[in-house]
């Protein structure tokens, strides 16, 4: 699966900026958005793509992405910790990773020249948007966050999308 735009239609400024100014990008986004053809785009783009095998490990969910997060070059990481400390609560009442743990692995990513790169535009219940909101809110505190709206890039998404806009939000201090 490709991005879906004409030869001459360019990136989408906002992926543009982030191909330019980070090393490694964790791509994150709700359920009902198809981020392969992102992920390839990124590959084409000369990151390595990796993603943590298996559920995330019971004592320590991070360590996997730590361990990835180590590899050499520029990194393209198909994340699911925001996923997880977004839909954990709303499914089990609780998220397997703590905020500790995510905040480690913020800044552990800004440390590699990295940002997260949020897709958005799935149609979501209220709840899991909010949740987004409030984590990448926080982790936008320690690590940048890119948004862009799923079909701006051309990726497929499930039933009507919300808007967001593509915005660059950097740490205070950077």
């Amino acid at each position: 699966m490709t991005l879906h735009r004409a030869p001459q239609q360019p990136l989408h400024p906002a992926l543009r900026l982030a191909l330019a100014r980070c090393r490694t990008l964790v791509v994150e986004g709700p359920d009902g958005i198809g981020r392969g053809a992102l992920i390839a785009e990124l590959a084409r783009q000369g990151f390595l793509v990796r993603r943590a095998s298996g559920p995330l490990h019971h004592v320590d969910p991070t360590q996997p992405y730590r361990e990835l997060l180590a590899a050499p070059g520029r990194l393209a990481v198909d994340g699911s910790l925001v996923h997880e400390l977004v839909y954990g609560p709303l499914r089990r009442g609780r998220s397997r990773v703590t905020w500790i743990q995510a905040l480690d692995f913020a800044e552990a990513v800004a440390e590699r020249d990295g940002a997260v790169l949020h897709v958005t535009g799935a149609r979501d219940d209220a709840e899991a948007v909010e949740g987004y909101e409030r984590a990448l809110g926080t982790l936008g505190q320690h690590v940048p966050v890119i948004t862009l709206d799923a079909r701006s890039v051309g990726l497929p998404v499930r039933g009507p999308a919300h808007t967001s806009a593509g915005d660059l939000r950097r740490p205070p201090g950077s």
